[in-house]
């Protein structure tokens, strides 16, 4: 009775089995007839033109630059010291003042410089009294001498006192120079056109030659002074060769950018960054570049004259290489393999192209060699690219 069962229970699980087998595999044949069907109806329709955005270059010159991080350093700056001990006698400027060279800015109590100035030349006056003296003395005798009247030693002995009254004349001459110098420093003058810092000092304070009385700046003109890769030193020194080496600073968002030359170029590169220090002067009479301030600059290393720009959107890089789309008269496009020479902002400037082709920036990713293609009607005429400003060069 078990085998029985067993059988029958067999049969029917073998029949449930087998029609599941047969359902499926027609269904999976049906499935296929219609994918056969669709694939066919799609590989037989044409497909459509690629929609498009194009761009007319343009020819303009453009600056190669290379931005930097620099520093606003001033030419000159002096910290005002005394050069002997004595008491500030007056003050004749005010912080933050602007000087001229030669301008009067400190007074010392001079007396005792003046006391020794008078005693000195009281000194060259006796001195050149007593030499007049000698010298009449002097004359007499040599008459006495021709007649006989006179011995000749006494002559010679004159002759020395003379010379030294001559000598003492010319020592007590040199102390009055000297104490003149000293009397000098009593008087403290501008040594250089600029801004007035910090005064440390005020009438009647007892200064040495330690002592610091303020500072003075030179802040025009002015420099900067940043450092740049040693990669752009062959392009820097041969703009500099050329002739005038143009250097834009900005110190923010809200000041205007001010135009200097560079002025100097280190001698050696520093190893271990791999850079070379260099400045720029600047004209800074409005006095917008202050010492010590941070600003950007841009150096222009060479200049492309008449390149063509292209926004670099329309510019394709793949493993052959880089090139652009450009629309054929026949309404496809052509693959055009270009160089880029510079990009600067959402230009490049480039090489491989006349300048009077139409480039495709948008839907170029759609696109094939030869592929039919149409203009986006509210592209209109082929527009210029981003930011380019109009230049002597003109649009092609």
């Amino acid at each position: 009775m078990k085998k029985n069962t067993l059988a029958v229970i067999a049969v029917v699980v073998a029949a449930g089995i087998g029609g599941a087998w047969y359902m499926n595999r027609g269904a999976h044949a049906e499935g296929e007839g219609k994918n056969g069907a669709a694939g066919g109806a799609g590989a037989g329709a044409a497909q459509g033109p690629t929609t498009v955005n194009v761009v007319a270059p343009q020819r303009q010159d453009v600056g190669v630059e290379v931005a930097a991080n620099g520093t606003v350093t001033p030419q000159q700056t002096v910290d005002l010291r005394p050069q002997t001990t004595s008491t500030i006698r007056e003050v004749h400027i005010r912080e933050g003042q602007f000087v001229k060279k030669g301008q009067l800015m400190f007074s010392l109590d001079d007396r005792s410089d003046r006391a020794a100035v008078a005693q000195s030349e009281a000194e060259v006056a006796r001195g050149k009294a007593n030499l007049a003296d000698l010298e009449r003395q002097y004359k007499r005798s040599q008459d006495l001498v021709a007649q006989k009247f006179l011995a000749q030693s006494a002559v010679d002995s004159l002759q020395s006192q003379v010379e030294a009254a001559r000598a003492a004349v010319a020592a007590s001459s040199a102390a009055v120079r000297a104490n003149q110098v000293s009397a000098s420093y009593t008087t403290i003058r501008a040594p250089l056109s600029g801004r007035v810092g910090a005064i440390n000092v005020y009438g009647g304070s007892l200064v040495q030659p330690t002592t610091s009385l303020t500072t003075i700046t030179q802040l025009d003109p002015i420099d900067i002074a940043f450092t740049l890769p040693e990669s752009s030193l062959g392009a820097l020194l041969a703009a500099q060769k050329a002739g005038k080496v143009a250097v834009e600073a900005n110190s923010g968002a809200d000041a205007k950018p001010v135009t200097g030359e560079l002025i100097f170029v280190d001698n050696t590169v520093d190893p271990t960054s791999g850079t070379i220090r260099v400045k720029a002067q600047f004209s800074n009479a409005d006095g917008q570049l202050w010492p010590g301030q941070y600003v950007n600059t841009r150096v222009t290393v060479r200049t492309i004259q008449g390149a063509v720009v292209i926004p670099q959107n329309a510019i394709i890089i793949n493993a052959y290489g880089t090139f652009v789309y450009v629309v054929e008269k026949d309404g496809t496009a052509r693959q055009v393999p270009i160089v880029r020479q510079h990009a600067f902002g959402l230009n490049a400037a480039v090489t491989g192209l006349n300048g009077n082709e139409q480039v495709i920036t948008e839907g170029k990713q759609n696109l094939r060699p030869g592929g039919k293609i149409k203009i986006a009607a509210s592209a209109g005429p082929a527009a210029k690219p981003q930011g380019a400003p109009a230049t002597k060069g003109g649009g092609a």
